[in-house]
């Protein structure tokens, strides 16, 4: 008899790195501490098979399961509208910033998709819930740092207030990234905003964080800073 995902994923689980995980994610209790390359690989195994049955009786008893099922959508093969539908299932399921990013950064179709992906993503960025508003600024970052989008993605970030932490992370992450592409919209941008102070201090700490930032641009960014 074939093993359920849970048993399989209760195999995959090392203690370590379940202890090392745990300290990465503070809000998080049910971590088996399966490694993010099993994970990939189940997650394609299932996305060839029947994947929808399994997407409609799989649990979230563990951290692994949720952050499963996120990577199970990135694989599958259907219609665009079909896989926005399971987006829009999964993303109440996200409760913490990790199962958060993977999740985006299996989401590849949005390269294609762009604009549908980008009209999908609008009401996450003013949602009340956390990680409805993580979700939709790390796409953003994720797929949406181009020359043609830049100018909309900045003020889309500007418009973001929420005031979880993930989310202002989340925000300033997305801030830096647009520094090190794009610096002159950027730096016109950061001239010129209504975000918070702690948003604004902590991109600026994350673009001084770039390698890509030479250390004269860096002392600039430091003495930038709001006290």
């Amino acid at each position: 008899m074939e093993k359920t995902i849970k048993e399989q994923l209760t195999e995959l689980a090392d203690p370590e790195y379940r202890q090392f995980s745990a300290a990465l994610i503070p809000n998080i209790r049910n971590i088996l501490g399966v490694r993010l390359p099993e994970l990939r690989k189940l997650a394609k195994k299932i996305a060839k098979s029947d994947w929808r049955a399994y997407l409609a009786q799989a649990e979230n008893e563990f951290f692994e399961e949720t952050m499963l099922q996120g990577m199970v959508i990135g694989y599958a093969k259907a219609d665009i509208e079909e896989i926005l539908r399971y987006i829009a299932d999964f993303v109440p399921k996200i409760d913490n910033w990790s199962v958060c990013d993977s999740f985006c950064s299996g989401l590849k179709f949005a390269k294609t998709n762009k604009r549908r992906v980008w009209d999908f993503l609008q009401p996450y960025l003013t949602s009340e819930n956390e990680y409805d508003v993580r979700f939709g600024v790390v796409m953003l970052l994720q797929y949406y740092m181009d020359e043609e989008h830049i100018h909309s993605v900045l003020g889309l970030l500007d418009r973001v207030k929420h005031e979880g932490y993930y989310a202002k992370m989340a925000v300033a992450w997305a801030l830096s990234i647009c520094y090190v592409k794009f610096p002159e919209p950027t730096m016109a941008y950061l001239n010129n905003n209504t975000l918070d102070d702690v948003t604004y201090n902590k991109a600026l700490q994350k673009i001084t964080e770039s390698y890509r930032v030479d250390q004269k641009t860096k002392a600039l960014i430091r003495s930038m800073k709001r006290k």
